[in-house]
Formats: structure tokens, C-alpha cells, sequence
């Protein structure tokens, strides 16, 4: 593995213990500048999780609770009449952060959940007719319970399509669940950050130099392409979608400390990349069926190239 990466996985995994493969497609959606959204249910670890990313990062962390009550206003900011000088100032949400905890995202209303696309997208919000540009680095790392239904507003088609991953952690193992039991109170205070904020924007930078051969390229799109035909998907991944998988297949590579990509990164992470934005139609839900089960069945009936290393 890249000894940067590594360092990463090593230090998250000092205050997160165990599912080291959730860790590593975390670190490469935040490398290839992607948004995460981890959804499992309560006390698994996901805000531990994030916080430790955050703070090996050495980046700017904000949490942000999602309640039925919260506005767009207490995610972006507010402009604020000074009576001193006569005029408006902005006052800033605690969107303005490097690394953004989107805590229990779907208890709030599509309205305030939307606050978030623009950011998400374009690195910046609006207010009041003003354009701000926020810190860089900057990811969204969203969680939600997929069990509970009280309450809660499912994230639409778009705001989904916005994230690159979801991944989904799971319960720990009984040897796992023993050393969480010596962790105990906020394990994530025991570690300090492995890099930079500067640095985590040249290793962005460095992703974009990881060869892709033409016919790999291929690959994903014919993978996303057979998404929009398959007979028991109503709706299909869109362009986003492979740019997606086209990026995070980059960062695995890196990270696994190779300057070129392989079908097998592509294969690895395409369930984490295209399951949350598919739907399936209701007859083959009847049946059973799931998107795991459609993605991977496209996976099998895809022809996978050769590819060799670059130079």
C-alpha cells in the first residue's frame, strides 16, 4: 500500500477498530474527491469513524446533526445586519470546514437535505445572491439508519447521485467487539493527525496522473451502461455514475501503490459506487432480488480486458 495511505488506515484503525477494507474505500473516495455516505444502524462506530478521518487529515472537522427542525440557514450561514456600519455580514454555517459530518442526514427535510448539493457539487454555497468558495479539501461524510422509517426523509435520486460511495460497515466480529470494549470513552482523542490539509490536495492531484487504458475505460462504461437496459432496474446510473467509479478506481490504485488500474480495482468497487443509484422495479423486489444481486450479475456478463502496466 502507498505509505501515505497506510499511514492513514494505520492511525483511523487506532481509534476504529476492525472492517480495515471500509476504512480504505473511505480514504479513497476523500483521494479521488468524492462524498461518502455510510449508512448502517446505531452504534456500529460511523461517527467514531468519521472523526477519526478527520483528525488524521489534520483538516478542519464540523458536526452537523440533521433534525426534522433544521433550516438551510443553519447549514450555510446567515447574512446579519451590523447596526455599526450599516450593513450586512455573512456569518458563516458550519458547512465552511474541510471534512463535514452529515450526521443522521435523512431526518431533516428534502429542503434543508438540498442545502447540501451545491456544496457537494461545486465546492461552494450561495446566500443572499452571494457566492462563497469553501475551504479545500472538502468532503461530506453523511450518515443514516436504514432500519428506522419514523421520523425520517429518504434521500432523493439527486442528492444520492451526488455522493461516490456508500458503503455500509456492519456489525464487528467477537474478537473486534472485545477490543472495543478497552477503547471505551471517545477513542478518537488518542490520535493526532499523520498528514496535512495541503497534503491531501496534492495527493488529489497525483490521482489524476494514474494511467487508465482505453479498453478499461470501456470497461466502466459498458458496466454503467448495462445498468440502464437491464430488465429488472427502472432507473440506471447516470454519467455521474461512471465518473464515479472512473475516479475511485484511480485512488484504489494509488493507494494500493500502482500508477496504473486494473479490472479488478474497478470490480472491487463498483457495488459501493453504483448501488445507491439504481432502483429496482417492484416485480423483481418481489422476487427478492436486490441491487447487490443485479450489479454483480452485470459484473459476470461484462467482458473484462486485459490490461498491463503502464510503460
Amino acid at each position: 500500500m502507498n505509505s501515505t495511505a497506510l499511514k492513514i488506515v494505520d492511525n483511523v484503525g487506532l481509534a476504529f477498530v476492525g472492517k480495515r477494507s471500509v476504512i480504505e474505500k473511505i480514504v479513497v473516495a476523500i483521494l479521488s474527491s468524492g462524498h461518502v455516505l455510510i449508512e448502517d444502524v446505531p452504534g456500529v462506530g460511523k461517527t467514531t469513524l468519521v472523526q477519526a478521518i478527520a483528525k488524521s487529515l489534520g483538516c478542519s472537522f464540523k458536526r452537523i446533526q440533521f433534525t426534522p427542525d433544521l433550516l438551510p440557514s443553519d447549514i450555510t450561514g446567515i447574512s446579519v445586519y451590523n447596526s455599526k456600519t450599516g450593513n450586512f455580514e455573512f456569518k458563516e454555517g458550519p458547512i465552511v470546514a474541510n471534512v463535514i459530518l452529515a450526521d443522521e442526514i435523512n431526518r431533516s427535510s428534502p429542503k434543508t437535505q438540498s442545502s447540501l448539493l451545491e456544496a457537494m457539487q461545486e465546492g461552494q454555497i450561495t446566500v443572499d445572491g452571494m457566492t462563497y468558495k469553501l475551504p479545500q479539501p472538502f468532503v461530506v461524510l453523511a450518515t443514516q439508519n436504514p432500519i428506522e422509517y419514523e421520523g425520517t426523509f429518504p434521500l432523493p435520486e439527486a442528492q444520492l447521485d451526488r455522493f461516490a460511495m456508500r458503503v455500509k460497515i456492519g456489525y464487528p466480529d467477537f474478537e473486534e467487539e472485545k477490543n472495543i470494549l478497552k477503547f471505551q470513552e471517545k477513542p478518537s482523542e488518542k490520535i493526532d493527525a499523520v498528514i496535512t490539509a495541503q497534503e491531501v490536495i496534492k495527493l488529489r492531484e497525483d490521482i489524476k496522473d494514474i494511467h487508465v487504458e482505453n479498453s478499461l475505460e470501456d470497461y466502466i462504461i459498458s458496466i454503467v451502461q448495462a445498468t440502464r437496459k437491464h430488465p429488472d432496474i427502472y432507473l440506471g446510473c447516470s454519467p455521474r455514475g461512471s465518473l464515479a467509479l472512473f475516479n475511485a478506481s484511480r485512488g484504489l490504485a494509488f493507494i494500493r501503490n500502482r500508477d496504473y488500474v486494473l479490472p479488478d480495482d474497478v470490480k472491487e468497487l463498483a457495488q459501493v459506487v453504483l448501488n445507491h443509484r439504481i432502483i429496482l422495479k417492484p416485480e423483481a423486489r418481489m422476487k427478492g432480488k436486490t441491487v447487490s444481486d443485479v450489479v454483480s450479475s452485470i459484473l459476470d456478463s461484462i467482458r473484462v480486458p486485459v490490461v498491463r502496466s503502464n510503460g
